[in-house]
């Protein structure tokens, strides 16, 4: 998914300044920081006074009392700062993710026909978790070592600039050395959260289809196919070991050479008197924090560059085009035909689908779809959804593109039974209620009422627990059948104005089917309705059976007049018609 376009600072900070930052909280938060690096840059010119001062007789009860004072200030205003860029991080977070899973459920299909869901999961906890990592954990330190380290030089300066000069040394040097070691964790990074889609997205898939998995003994493929995920994400994670193997013990071995460096220098000019011991002991106290922070420093920027990776992802997904149709009008399409006009469609630019395909359905009549596997009629459904969009010619109702409707308004009109009913997790009642506004309104008598129509009712009340019976993921604890009755029941519910049914009792047992088939010709009644046909037999009483084959329209009419006029249509009936 990523097109391995190099992410600056800029797009990263663009991208959290569109969060809606929570401004009075990071205000007070920064507030609170700078008065917690003041209180801690007091502690040692406090502790400079007790040491050049000491002696039992002379110790000064108000400037302990003052050194206590500093340090239980600087404990709880800390304490009040780091909870405070804390909580604006994990806001800046939980908007980021807002953002991405408003965006993705109004992706057109086409993504997620190109994308795993796998993958675009991982985008949206991993990559974002690593921003958060950023933003609540190392941003704070950052900004309040930052703070400290501009006090503390600041105050060294004045106590004795030549020490605070020898200091500053190691400066260039760390940054020579940290500079190529972030340039190559954002390649490392790249590559493991790409990695960890990719996994995630396998993972997802395996677990999800357990039983194909079982039933064709793949356990030993999968096996393999997860055990080599993790050894590359492996491989990553040792790059990246590696990396902070070199990053600490580099910052270990600069901040004791300056160390070494300082006590020495300074245990000389105590010696010959240029210095005080106390101002020594401050020197050691003040070092102590600007190194501190220093090594939050180096966490900080390593995460930066990480953080950048999973930047350059969650633009990709944030700037992706919103599925067409967000905005348009509302219209009633009930007792209008619907006309398509030479529609072609291709999922590739070079493999067409659809060519020219033209045909008229008027206001309750019934259009069946016939022809060989692969033929395009469920993209002719596609298109009718409105899935995507046809790359030549128009699909109208009456006079109206169905493109300049909302889609909201075209799609709430339309109800659609697929030959293997998707459903999800959760209760009958959840499922036969989807996607209605104010479902928890809709009383039980009217969804009891669906169930009967659509002879669904029967098992239900064979279930404890009624319409409250949890049906698992993906419905698995539904037979086919019973499945296939709910999603027909949520057509009833719906009181479409256009049927759109993939083959809609091919699931069903001999026993049901005839009854269902008397629902569904029940529902069809005053309705438009588009069927995709396997078998002919559902078929033979259509007005009008459009015959495609590799994408084209070669026949078009009722059943009779096909037999007569389509050899391969003969051929069909022959064989299924006996």
């Amino acid at each position: 998914m990523g097109n391995n376009k190099q992410v600056g600072l800029k797009p990263f900070f663009s991208l959290i300044l569109s969060t809606n930052i929570p401004k009075v909280a990071l205000t007070i938060g920064l507030i609170a920081s700078i008065l917690t690096t003041i209180a801690g840059l007091v502690v040692p010119l406090l502790t400079k006074q007790l040491v050049d001062g000491f002696s039992a007789s002379s110790l000064s009860i108000p400037l302990i009392t003052a050194i206590a004072c500093a340090f239980i200030i600087q404990a709880v205003v800390n304490g009040l700062s780091t909870y405070l860029l804390t909580a604006v991080g994990q806001k800046i977070v939980a908007n980021l993710r807002e953002n991405m899973w408003v965006k993705l459920i109004r992706l057109p299909i086409s993504y997620f026909d190109k994308t795993s869901s796998g993958e675009t999961v991982s985008r949206v906890v991993n990559d974002t978790n690593i921003v958060k990592d950023l933003i609540s954990e190392h941003f704070p330190q950052f900004v309040t070592g930052i703070i400290s380290i501009i006090g503390a030089v600041a105050i060294l300066l004045i106590m004795d600039w030549k020490m605070t000069l020898i200091m500053l040394l190691a400066v260039p040097i760390t940054v020579a050395a940290m500079v190529p070691l972030g340039k190559k964790m954002v390649k490392i990074s790249r590559g493991l959260q790409d990695e960890t889609a990719v996994f995630t997205g396998n993972v997802q898939q395996t677990l999800g289809e357990a039983r194909l998995m079982k039933a064709s003994n793949a356990e030993q493929n999968e096996e393999a196919k997860g055990l080599a995920g993790i050894k590359k994400l492996l491989g990553f994670g040792l790059q990246e070991a590696r990396i902070f193997a070199l990053v600490a013990p580099l910052m270990s071995l600069i901040v004791m050479v300056v160390m070494v460096t300082i006590i020495g220098y300074g245990g000389m000019r105590v010696a010959s008197g240029t210095m005080t011991t106390g101002s020594l002991v401050a020197f050691l106290l003040y070092l102590f924090q600007i190194i501190m922070p220093i090594t939050a420093f180096a966490m900080f920027f390593t995460q930066l560059q990480k953080a950048k990776g999973a930047t350059e992802r969650i633009i990709d997904i944030l700037e992706l085009p919103l599925e067409i149709g967000q905005t348009g009008m509302e219209m009633d399409i009930a007792n209008l035909p619907i006309h398509v006009e030479n529609v072609s469609f291709a999922y590739q630019a070079d493999e067409p689908v659809l060519r020219q395909v033209s045909f008229t359905a008027n206001p309750g009549d019934k259009i069946a779809f016939a022809g060989p596997s692969g033929g395009g009629k469920t993209t002719m459904f596609g298109l009718l959804e409105r899935f995507y969009e046809p790359a030549t010619g128009v699909i109208r109702i009456g006079n109206t593109d169905i493109q300049d409707l909302s889609l909201k308004s075209w799609r709430s009109q339309i109800g659609y039974v697929p030959q293997d009913s998707a459903m999800m997790a959760g209760t009958i009642r959840e499922n036969l209620c989807y996607g209605l506004e104010n479902e928890e309104q809709i009383p039980d008598e009217l969804l009891w009422r669906v169930a009967e129509m659509a002879y669904a009712a029967q098992f239900i009340k064979t279930f404890p627990k009624g319409l409250y019976t949890e049906v698992g993921e993906r419905g698995v604890k539904l037979s086919g059948g019973q499945r296939q009755r709910i999603a027909i029941a949520r057509a009833f519910l719906r009181d479409p104005k256009i049927l759109m049914m993939d083959e809609a009792t091919a699931s069903l047992d001999s026993q049901s089917e005839k009854a269902v088939q008397q629902a569904l010709t029940q529902l069809m009644k005053g309705r438009t309705t588009f069927v995709i046909a396997h078998r002919l037999s559902t078929i033979v009483d259509a007005d009008k059976i459009i015959f495609i084959e590799k994408g084209q329209v070669t026949g078009s009419g009722t059943h009779q007049e096909l037999i007569q006029s389509h050899a391969l249509y003969r051929e069909f009936s022959e064989q299924q018609l006996v």
